[in-house]
């Protein structure tokens, strides 16, 4: 039998060698997919039963809370029109650009927080102060001063609701790096830069990781109120389609792109949680089954 050494490591034991396949099959591949999705299509499933058990004792007229056939139909139309993947792509512009600017901005402030002893004393309160402010109290501020720029109001928003969680995530990993560590890689003779490249950042990784998706789910919300409150003439986009339903007390597409959020928030948690996943396994403190 052929071996792939690269992918399948031999290793010898009672004078027997022994292959050990690390190279993920296919049927693995999709039996973890199917264990992260089933548990949540049951839930989605539940909410609907409820939800048509509210349509059946007549709770609310149905011009206030439609019936899941009235949403899911409304849906399907949504989706073969050009105005849906428009408003799709452009709120996801959006939240790419600004939680991108979030992460560089974040991460910097975190490594150089965490480094300088006096920067920590002088913002690291005010870095949670931001995390927990709402980001919808920074809208008035942000449309003064972006007045001619709504765009610019939003991504301005995005940043300070996505930057501080991810600056938080940073600093906490590298509070919680073990001090032998430290102390292994100054004997060993790394310099300042080598030690916080191959020893604390690693070491602070899982932390790191968590601040990312906290900075995400920040950055997500933050996002939809801004396209909620700031209408962009002439941009069509989730918030504004939501938003523009609203008015016309058109229910039935408000609960449809409500939906659309929903789904696309549950992708974006499957993302940092695989990236999770993959670090622990990596680290050895995940089994794959």
């Amino acid at each position: 039998m052929s071996l792939d050494v690269a992918d399948r490591p031999a290793t010898r034991e009672a004078g027997i060698e022994v292959t050990i396949s690390r190279r993920p099959s296919l049927l693995t591949a999709t039996g973890r997919a199917w264990s992260w999705t089933w548990p949540k299509l049951f839930a989605i499933a539940i909410a609907i039963g409820f939800w048509q058990f509210l349509i059946w004792i007549e709770w609310k007229p149905p011009f206030v809370l439609p019936p899941p056939s009235a949403v899911f139909s409304e849906l399907a139309t949504l989706v073969q029109t050009a105005r849906f993947w428009d408003s799709i792509a452009t709120t996801l512009q959006r939240a790419a650009f600004g939680y991108t600017a979030a992460l560089i901005i974040g991460s910097a402030l975190g490594i150089a927080v965490s480094r300088v002893r006096t920067l920590r004393l002088a913002v690291g309160s005010l870095i949670t102060g931001l995390q927990t402010m709402p980001s919808i109290a920074w809208f008035p501020l942000a449309i003064v001063v972006f007045g001619g720029s709504p765009n610019k109001a939003i991504t301005f928003v995005v940043i300070l609701g996505a930057a501080p969680s991810i600056a938080n995530g940073i600093i906490s990993g590298i509070d919680h790096v073990p001090p032998t560590f430290v102390r292994l890689g100054k004997v060993m003779g790394a310099s300042s830069f080598s030690l916080y490249r191959h020893i604390v950042l690693p070491a602070a990784m899982p932390s790191y990781v968590a601040g990312l998706s906290q900075g995400w789910a920040f950055a997500w919300r933050s996002l939809m109120a801004g396209e909620l409150l700031v209408l962009v003439l002439g941009v069509t986009s989730i918030g504004s389609n939501l938003d523009f339903a609203r008015q016309f007390n058109r229910m039935d597409e408000v609960i449809a792109w409500m939906f659309v959020i929903l789904i696309i928030g549950m992708i974006a948690d499957f993302i940092f949680t695989s990236l999770s996943h993959s670090l622990r396994r990596r680290r050895g403190l995940a089994i794959d089954d």
